[in-house]
């Protein structure tokens, strides 16, 4: 039982095709087959190499075409932008738009303006000040602070020695963190 399997196993079906008749070749394309010293591996490479030597003169072309019309369009931008009177900093400025029409992106999208940096600047100094309204540390704290670090500094060696001023500065700290939690919870 078991031994065998249940059911046979088929080989597979395998289809043949004969040609009616043989495949010839001419002497002259077995010749210059054989007489040839490209393999088919320099000849991808070299239909590779002239591949990308035509995509670089084009690309080359469209840089140059697209950087004559650039400059074509900031010169009249800044003509124009000569007789009028300057627009605010929030309204994009004709070069951007000249911009934007050949580059296809958004104007300031990669380079913010000078105001706009300088605002976000002033906005971060103010947040960062009013984060920095510390209080001042009661003198029973600093005074366990100092004798510890006093401590540490007479025994560099051996700080076990300080354990006293150690506990000394937790009771502190825990007496504020515990003073902390209870204004924060109020």
């Amino acid at each position: 039982m078991g031994a065998g399997e249940s059911k046979e196993v088929s080989a597979p079906s395998q289809h043949v095709f004969t040609v009616d008749q043989p495949v010839r070749f001419s002497s002259e394309l077995v010749h210059s087959l054989q007489s040839s010293p490209e393999t088919d591996s320099t000849r991808a490479r070299n239909q590779e190499l002239q591949i990308q030597s035509r995509v670089t003169t084009e690309l080359e072309r469209l840089a140059s075409e697209s950087a004559k019309h650039l400059s074509d369009l900031t010169a009249a931008a800044t003509s124009s932008s000569s007789s009028q009177e300057p627009s605010s900093s929030s309204d994009p400025s004709h070069l951007d738009k000249a911009r934007s029409a050949i580059t296809g992106s958004a104007p300031n999208s990669s380079e913010p303006s000078h105001d706009s940096v300088q605002k976000e600047i002033s906005e971060l100094r103010k947040k960062l000040e009013e984060r920095k309204k510390i209080e001042k540390i009661d003198s029973a704290t600093e005074k366990a602070r100092e004798e510890l670090v006093a401590c540490l500094r007479t025994n560099d060696r051996r700080p076990l020695d300080c354990w006293r001023e150690v506990e000394d500065f937790k009771r502190e700290v825990g007496r504020l963190e515990r003073r902390f939690v209870e204004g924060a919870v109020r």
